[in-house]
């Protein structure tokens, strides 16, 4: 998975389709995403202890990863690829324009 948290991701199938957003959580294992008021869902939730309030509360539910695109801020949406520099260090590269992300 080429995603990190924190990257500026922007959806390009399913109910968002069309938002910009970060990235909250990575689920590496499942292949998903969890993305800032992306595929947000009702939860009823009950009161917890003295301090928590219980009742309906929207929760982001991850996304599946196939369905993002990170946004590079020259080009708009791209593809991630890979280059090494002098040192031999792994760089993330915009494939359109060649920028670092």
């Amino acid at each position: 998975m080429k995603l990190k948290t924190g990257d500026k991701v922007m959806v390009i199938s399913g109910k968002d389709a069309g938002k910009e957003s970060k990235v909250s959580k990575v689920f590496r294992a499942k292949g998903k995403i969890q993305v800032e008021g992306v595929n947000t869902a009702k939860r009823h939730t009950k009161p917890t202890g003295t301090t928590m309030q219980g009742g309906i509360i929207d929760k982001d539910m991850p996304i599946d990863v196939s369905n993002v695109m990170i946004v590079c801020e020259e080009c708009g949406p791209t593809r991630i690829g890979h280059q090494f520099d002098e040192d031999g260090v792994k760089h993330r590269i915009c494939v359109k324009c060649g920028g670092e992300l």
